[in-house]
């Protein structure tokens, strides 16, 4: 299902969301990641996919794969690291960036205690990077998230708080537990009232663009680039970064959600913030969010061309795709949510008529984000039909052939 955004605009990037979120800042986020371990050395790879260009009638293909952004598997790794340090800098300034991702004062924070709600993700990320700054983390889960995921969060230290609920009330637990406990909510979602954090957890998101400049330098640029949707922080977090370097020349954006976790495209048919009108139970367990981030919205809603929906089938599908790989392109470990933005694509090979409101045809360059790896091995393997390290492997051979 496809929604196109009358509301959508070619124009330079506007002064009151340059005040909010800009390059600026972005690259200083940057410089600060580059002092933290957790994170490997190096731009992610891009990869240029010929032959699927080719199945999808397009001129190029390339997916910028995020899976190998850090041991955490996915791009979270870029937004809730960030934020924590930005707000330990907010109640002492006097502290450094790189002091802190090095656990310098490790014990003057050993007390203060961050919490958020996750899918997985996001909570993996936090815990990570309160492990090295030397305070504590709590992550409230729901219950969809698997217990393969909470090991992964706990195994960085972080205590786990479980509630029968979603993703959308597990946030709610979480600024509950915050208020009650003196604690802090590092967020990737805003709310009334809370929006400074999870601007700067979108504003780290803005590396992958910056990356994305350098790595395309003298080459053609995109003229489509797909994002995933969830609750709208890292679509909105690249395409704002993207509007502000080319202004009117910025690339064709299409969100990318799963049909019954449909908040963006429900935000764009109603032309605010709002819910979404399925289960939201979802295989892509990043995107499974029932409810749009206001904050995230304000960059979305005159940035954003198309709103998609795709099935959870139709990103099984693109998963097996990438994992295979061919002769010329790649194989790829893309997980449930990595997958979303080619599954899109892909979608389009059947239906002329979405090609045709996508404004995709034989000139059109294209962008995919890998957004994560195999962050839940099990579930990799169950509907891929091949293990990741498998995957890898014939990814380690097709590199040195």
């Amino acid at each position: 299902m496809l929604t196109s955004n009358p509301l959508a605009v070619r124009a330079p990037y506007p002064s009151a969301l340059r005040a909010i979120m800009n390059i600026e800042c972005a690259d200083e986020s940057r410089r600060w990641l580059a002092s933290w371990d957790g994170l490997n050395a190096g731009a992610t790879p891009l990869y240029e996919l010929s032959e699927l260009a080719a199945r999808a009638g397009v001129a190029t293909l390339h997916v910028k794969d995020e899976s190998v952004r850090s041991p955490l598997g996915s791009f979270k790794a870029l937004g809730a690291p960030i934020a924590l340090v930005r707000q330990v800098l907010r109640l002492h300034p006097e502290m450094q960036a790189s002091d802190l991702f090095n656990g310098r004062h490790g014990h003057e924070l050993q007390d203060y205690t961050v919490i958020s709600a996750t899918d997985g993700n996001h909570g993996r990320s936090l815990a990570a990077a309160a492990r090295s700054i030397g305070c504590r983390c709590v992550i409230v889960l729901h219950a969809q998230v698997s217990v393969e995921r909470e090991a992964a969060i706990a195994g960085y230290g972080a205590d786990i708080v479980r509630i029968a609920g979603n993703y959308d009330e597990s946030v709610q637990e979480a600024a509950r537990l915050a208020a009650a406990r003196g604690w802090q909510v590092i967020s990737d979602t805003s709310y009334d009232g809370y929006e400074e954090v999870p601007r700067d957890v979108m504003q780290g998101y803005g590396t992958i663009a910056a990356e994305l400049a350098e790595q395309t330098r003298g080459k053609p640029a995109f003229t489509h680039v797909f994002l995933q949707g969830g609750v709208g922080g890292l679509a909105a977090g690249i395409a704002s970064h993207y509007w502000e370097r080319h202004a009117g020349g910025r690339p064709f954006f299409v969100v990318v959600e799963p049909e019954q976790a449909d908040c963006l495209f429900q935000s764009a048919v109603a032309g605010r913030p709002s819910r979404a009108t399925g289960s939201v139970d979802s295989v892509m367990a990043g995107l499974a969010c029932g409810e749009t981030s206001p904050l995230a919205w304000r960059f979305l809603e005159s940035s954003v061309d198309v709103f998609m929906t795709i099935e959870d089938a139709q990103a099984v599908d693109a998963m097996r795709v990438l994992a295979q790989g061919s002769k010329t392109d790649i194989p790829v470990v893309a997980g449930e949510s990595g997958a979303a933005g080619l599954a899109a694509l892909l979608a389009t090979r059947t239906d002329p008529r979405l090609a045709s409101a996508l404004r995709l045809n034989p000139g059109s360059h294209v962008l995919v984000i890998n957004t994560e790896g195999a962050t839940a091995p099990s579930v990799y393997e169950e509907l891929v039909g091949e293990s990741d390290a498998g995957v890898l492997q014939r990814q380690a051979a097709w590199l040195d052939a």
